[in-house]
């Protein structure tokens, strides 16, 4: 499951960046058409304007290969390099009309004008729309390739030029005559102002790299806070798989929300002790796998009758069970909830091949894990529990099948009516202990 979630994850990631490039460059392709239809529009609104051969087929062959590009993008002949081969071609192409396409039809005024009338500032769009394909990597190519791109320009130009000026030629006491006779030179090349020009472009480049850098580790970082919650979740479905086959599925709950939820504690509940009654007699009489069918099946029914009743079974005792009412889970009327689950396992009883007996006491519960630091089980214990199980042993000498305390006895509602049975010493108890049967004589809910 993490693992898809990483998939598609990265495959929403890889769509983004498909569906950005395809924006920068129909962005880039749209510039492209509509300087071509300025400047042919140019001609016709200024008859003095001269169309240049060169000029048109440079916009013609960028605006082909935008659209060519658009084409193949997302589709199998797609490669990583093709959006840097493109942005390379895009803005060499830019550098390159500041070289070949003359600043003046007249041919006597030099190249290195073009700098100073257009600049730099062509280049900056392509570096920016390189941020929508979500690539850092790309951005900080585009702004790498443009300041090579502009420099290589530039010193081609210069290069080819007798005679220029920088600013290195203007005397440190200047008047306005020697700024004019520098600056406003034809031959004025302004080194400096390259410098400065590239030097920006390219920490604008790498400041927009970063940028979606950042964009892309939150990206990264929501997907990883994703797995790591499928994995917490599906940790907790296994431990809650694992151990709920060997621990009330209660506890397991508990255990999973955190590893004091069962600290040792003593409330007030209800104990609730079953056994079958001849279960001994009832499996010699009987194929062993049957045996264990037909008492696994009796025990879950029994099981999901006490949680109906908000109890939790804390251990299967051989042919029998131990449940828990009000500890260590938290549930109110435990006394009579205790009652009526047992009531409905004795009807459950009368309906299968079973005979059981119950006792019910309450009273204070000890409840906790117990064990080792490697190995710990979950129990309870204290007079109260066995109390419960010393009533459930008497039933079998008294002939009854549902046995509970005084202290169960006087919590009951009107719904239930008792009947005492006597007072007996129990075995491992001291004292006499009065003990009652119980008569459902109308069900309701507990009040």
């Amino acid at each position: 499951m993490p693992e898809r979630i990483r998939e598609r994850a990265l495959g929403r990631l890889v769509k983004a960046e498909q569906n950005g490039l395809r924006l920068a460059i129909f962005c880039r392709t749209a510039a492209t058409a509509a300087g071509l239809v300025w400047y042919l529009g140019a001609s016709v609104v200024s008859p003095d304007f001269e169309v240049r051969a060169l000029a048109v087929l440079s916009l013609l062959a960028f605006t082909a290969f935008g659209i060519s590009h658009l084409a193949v993008i997302g589709t199998r002949l797609d490669r990583p390099w093709i959006k840097f081969a493109i942005y390379a071609a895009d803005i060499a192409g830019v550098c390159a009309m500041f070289v070949i396409i003359p600043v003046s039809s007249t041919g006597d005024v030099p190249q290195i004008i073009a700098f100073r009338a257009y600049g730099i500032y062509y280049l900056f769009p392509l570096v920016a729309m390189a941020c929508l394909s979500l690539s850092w990597r790309l951005v900080v190519w585009a702004g790498c390739v443009a300041v090579v791109g502009w420099w290589a320009a530039f010193l081609w130009i210069v290069a080819g030029m007798d005679n220029v000026y920088s600013w290195g030629d203007i005397p440190q006491l200047a008047t306005r005559e020697d700024y004019e006779n520098v600056f406003l030179s034809a031959r004025f090349i302004g080194v400096g102002n390259r410098i400065e020009e590239t030097g920006l472009l390219f920490a604008g480049a790498l400041i927009l790299g970063l940028a979606v850098y950042r964009a892309r580790k939150v990206f990264f970082a929501q997907i990883a806070a994703e797995v790591r919650q499928e994995e917490e979740r599906l940790a907790r479905e296994r431990v809650t798989n694992t151990l709920g086959r060997y621990v009330p599925e209660a506890i397991v709950h508990k255990l999973v929300e955190g590893p004091d939820a069962l600290a040792p504690q003593v409330r007030h509940g209800s104990v609730l002790v079953l056994d079958i009654a001849d279960f001994t007699q009832f499996a010699a009489d009987r194929h062993p796998h049957d045996v264990i069918v037909s008492h696994d099946s009796f025990l879950a029914d029994a099981s999901d009758i006490v949680s109906k009743h908000e109890g939790i079974v804390i251990t299967f005792t051989g042919d029998g069970l131990l449940a828990t009412f009000n500890a260590p889970i938290e549930t109110d009327l435990p006394e009579p909830k205790s009652v009526r689950a047992a009531l409905d396992l004795l009807a459950m009883a009368d309906r299968s091949e079973f005979d059981i007996r119950i006792g019910i006491a309450s009273g204070d519960i000890a409840a906790g894990n117990i064990g080792s630091s490697r190995r710990q089980a979950f129990t309870v214990y204290g007079d109260t529990v066995n109390l419960a199980s010393r009533l459930e042993s008497q039933g079998k000498q008294l002939g009854a099948r549902l046995l509970i305390d005084a202290s169960t006895e006087q919590a009951l509602n009107a719904d239930f009516t008792t009947i005492s049975i006597g007072k007996f010493a129990l075995r491992g108890l001291e004292g006499e202990r009065e003990v009652f049967t119980v008569e459902f004589a109308n069900r309701t809910e507990d009040n």
